[in-house]
């Protein structure tokens, strides 16, 4: 699909006439539905409520989506459906390198938006982190990671008509993603 700014300048006042409430269940829903596009998802509440609501917006569906899924993780994990998981060599060693460190590696994982977050929310329920442990890396994490997207979205003009700034913008999240994969490939090891 090719949309022109006036297109997406459209969609996002109409969104922005539900009030937050779609800003918030979007990102939660995309906890348990990875495909969803949780940036458009940001990019939209920050261009409609500002930088501070619409983060704080994103911030508070993504993490209580988070959360849920961990809870529901934790809850019925253990049972037959979800045995093939920990089965699994790479989740296996994820769920051990989680349950030897705790807070850090879920926090690190949680602030690249590259990360497959449902995958780090499985995990980390599978394993024996604590719910409080979990609750703060997310929060922390997510704080991160969807601050970066609101602040690269908040102003979408400003990156068309400052070349600088989307060059630096670019470049950090080259600089996120080349860091986020080679975290991966140590996970691997």
């Amino acid at each position: 699909m090719n949309f022109s700014i006036d297109q997406i300048m459209e969609w996002i006042q109409q969104y922005e006439s539900f009030g937050p409430l779609p800003g918030f269940l979007l990102p939660l829903l995309e906890a348990f539905l990875p495909f969803l596009p949780l940036f458009a998802f940001v990019l939209a509440n920050v261009n409609a409520f500002g930088l501070w609501l619409g983060f704080l917006i994103s911030w508070g569906g993504a993490v209580t989506g988070s959360f849920i899924v961990f809870l529901l993780i934790r809850k019925f994990g253990q049972q037959r459906i979800l045995t093939f998981l920990q089965r699994n060599k790479q989740v296996s060693q994820m769920m051990n390198w989680i349950d030897r460190h705790g807070f850090a590696p879920v926090f690190l994982l949680l602030c690249f938006p590259f990360t497959p977050s449902a995958i780090v929310n499985v995990v980390a329920g599978l394993s024996h982190i604590s719910v409080v442990q979990y609750l703060f890396a997310v929060m922390a994490g997510k704080t991160v990671m969807i601050f970066t997207i609101s602040y690269v979205g908040h102003d979408v003009f400003a990156l068309i008509h400052q070349p600088g700034r989307t060059a630096v913008i670019i470049a950090v999240m080259a600089l996120l993603w080349v860091a986020g994969k080679q975290l991966e490939k140590r996970l691997q090891k």
